[in-house]
């Protein structure tokens, strides 16, 4: 190991540089389709949310609605998203991703499960049942996340 390179010896340490390896390969994934993480997860949201307004989207993203706007946009321009107004009402439109844009967003939970997997890769069944159960163990005291 050269010198420069960061060595990692903590529990913690380790833990963050996992955390680091399955966030690269997802931005590396993303990226490969010429996509923003921002892009990737409203796309994302699309699909599992069919026709969600943009305040909805703005609030999921915790953005603004002048940012969510400029993101639909500009996904809509690359023809993955389209805006529907729903019940006659121009000024209520609803978002959709397009089938391009549900094809280029479908494989990121397959991708994530192969990183884990090579993540894990070096651990037989009981290690990563004992891993599992430690971590379990540790984030039952934690703070949950919240989606505020």
């Amino acid at each position: 190991m050269d010198a420069s390179e960061p060595t990692f010896t903590g529990t913690l340490d380790l833990i963050r540089w996992i955390g680091w390896a399955q966030r690269k390969a997802g931005e590396d994934w993303i990226r490969a389709r010429e996509l923003s993480h921002e892009q990737a997860f409203v796309l994302g949201y699309l699909v599992r949310s069919p026709g969600a307004i943009q305040r909805d989207i703005a609030q999921m993203t915790r953005t603004s609605a002048a940012s969510v706007s400029s993101l639909v946009q500009g996904l809509e321009r690359r023809g993955l998203v389209e805006r529907r107004t729903e019940g006659g009402d121009e000024r209520s439109k609803r978002v959709y991703a397009t089938p391009d844009g549900a094809e280029l967003i479908a494989g990121f939970d397959t991708a994530m499960a192969a990183t884990d997997e090579t993540i894990l890769a070096p651990l037989d069944e009981a290690e990563r049942a004992a891993l599992h159960a430690l971590l379990t163990k540790i984030t039952a005291v934690l703070p949950q996340p919240t989606r505020s």
